[in-house]
């Protein structure tokens, strides 16, 4: 059952999903219509699963899910991956590469594989104060206030 993201816990569990590029407009209507449809009908074991999402910085699809309610089960996070990776087939983007690093210069929010992040780093291009998206925190808490940090403070620290 799809719920407005901001209603969710935070100990509700979260996937982030970082996009190759930034999504244009009308895509982003079309996305989340997509994942509207998605999520309303989202369940494990037949049972409704209460979650929500948000699109930031038109590339981050971020979802999450209130555990307290329903768990998810294999076959539901199974499902999700398979919506996914049809996002990612549709918008010929990438989506589950976890071995890329988003970060920030400026307003701008830069994609870079983790060896170009590694080599950055090597020449100071990146300090331990550019701040980077740390996708892998696990609960809706966890995002708010740990996702979008400086370098010092994310697992991209081990690169400075």
């Amino acid at each position: 059952m799809l719920v407005e993201f901001n209603t969710l816990p935070e100990t509700a569990r979260v996937w982030i999903y970082q996009c190759s590029r930034s999504f244009s407009e009308d895509e982003l209507v079309d996305i989340r219509s997509e994942i509207d449809v998605f999520l309303q009908n989202w369940t494990a074991h037949g049972n409704d699963l209460n979650a929500g999402y948000e699109i930031k910085y038109k590339r981050f699809i971020v979802i999450a899910l209130d555990q307290n309610s329903q768990s998810a089960t294999g076959c539901s996070i199974d499902a999700s991956v398979h919506f996914i990776q049809a996002l990612e087939k549709k918008y010929d983007v990438l989506l589950l590469d976890k071995m890329n690093v988003s970060y920030k210069q400026g307003d701008f929010v830069a994609y870079k594989s983790l060896l170009d992040f590694k080599a950055m780093a090597k020449q100071k291009a990146v300090s331990k104060n550019t701040i980077v998206f740390n996708n892998l925190v696990t609960n809706k808490g966890e995002y708010l206030e740990h996702w979008e940090v400086p370098a010092s403070e994310s697992w991209h620290v081990r690169f400075l």
